[in-house]
């Protein structure tokens, strides 16, 4: 018995010619039908990274074409000592002028990042897979994710000594530590300087804000799955133009990941100083949008 007659049975040759030529018209149908799906998976790919640098040049103030000619403009206190002929009970004493200035630095602060909550809103409108969310989710992620977005976007102005807006208003490390305290203002520090060493540019800060926005685990968030889901497509994207742009630097994308769980921290921090403006409301003149986004209440009401 032959080779060929054990390797094909007892086959007519013809049959065999006419199998072999069949068996190469399905190899060249199923890799003609795997490259289109590999195609239409990178276009899709391609479509979300057009579509969040978009939203994120229209709708960020801290893009470098934004930020390229800012002339700082510092943020200086009133005096709050009092004169030396003011009546004894006058809040001369040095933890009330401490207190005073402190209200007064927050008030300027939150005037200051208030404008940024509408443009977050907005970016993550056109983040996709955000708007099919249930709006009790989107309220969710908008509101615990917004200080994350913001730090991840003021980066760019963030010194070792101070901390800058989009219009040039500058708070000075000093500021930002009698509003905070020394150890989380070495930490906003520490995040903006390891974060602009990746050197990023702006569709690569606008992907990574997505994938901020869209994280699963907030509490009280109901579609896990789906905001799992949707993650993925932005982190997918975000390591295809990270590879493009750093391809001599293979360990940007994974530096890129360890700042999620970074930034977090520094979420559920700060909204642990913001307990203070909870229980100094009264005393406070904040923007109405800035409590709400921070859930501090604006009448006694809120306090039921």
């Amino acid at each position: 018995m032959s080779r060929d007659s054990v390797r094909y049975g007892r086959v007519p040759k013809r049959s065999r010619e006419r199998g072999n030529s069949t068996d190469e018209s399905t190899r060249v149908t199923t890799s003609d039908a795997d490259q289109s799906d590999t195609e239409t998976k990178q276009l899709a790919v391609y479509d979300v990274i057009l579509t969040v640098s978009q939203a994120h040049h229209a709708n960020c103030s801290y893009t470098e074409d934004n930020t390229r000619s800012l002339t700082r403009k510092p943020v200086t206190p009133p005096s709050f000592n009092t004169a030396p002929d003011s009546p004894p009970d006058a809040a001369s004493s040095t933890a009330e002028a401490a207190e005073a200035e402190r209200r007064w630095l927050w008030q300027q602060f939150a005037s200051q990042i208030t404008p940024a909550v509408q443009r977050v809103v907005e970016f993550a409108k056109r983040v996709p897979g955000f708007c099919d969310l249930g709006q009790d989710d989107q309220l969710i992620l908008i509101k615990i994710g917004f200080f994350e977005i913001w730090l991840t976007h003021s980066a760019r102005l963030t010194t070792v000594s101070s901390m800058m807006f989009d219009d040039g208003t500058t708070f000075t490390r000093q500021q930002l530590e009698t509003m905070y305290d020394g150890d989380f203002v070495s930490s906003l520090i520490h995040f903006a300087s390891t974060f602009n060493a990746l050197s990023l540019n702006d569709t690569e800060v606008g992907l990574f804000s997505a994938a901020v926005l869209l994280t699963a685990d907030r509490p009280g968030v109901s579609d896990v799955k789906a905001i799992e889901r949707y993650q993925d497509r932005i982190v997918e994207a975000l390591k295809v133009q990270v590879g493009r742009n750093h391809a001599n630097e293979p360990q940007i994308f994974s530096n890129l990941l360890i700042k999620l769980p970074e930034l977090r921290n520094l979420g559920a921090k700060h909204s642990a100083h913001l307990d203070w403006f909870r229980s100094n409301w009264t005393k406070l003149t904040l923007p109405p949008l800035f409590a709400e986004i921070f859930d501090i209440p604006k009448t006694e009401d809120d306090l039921q």
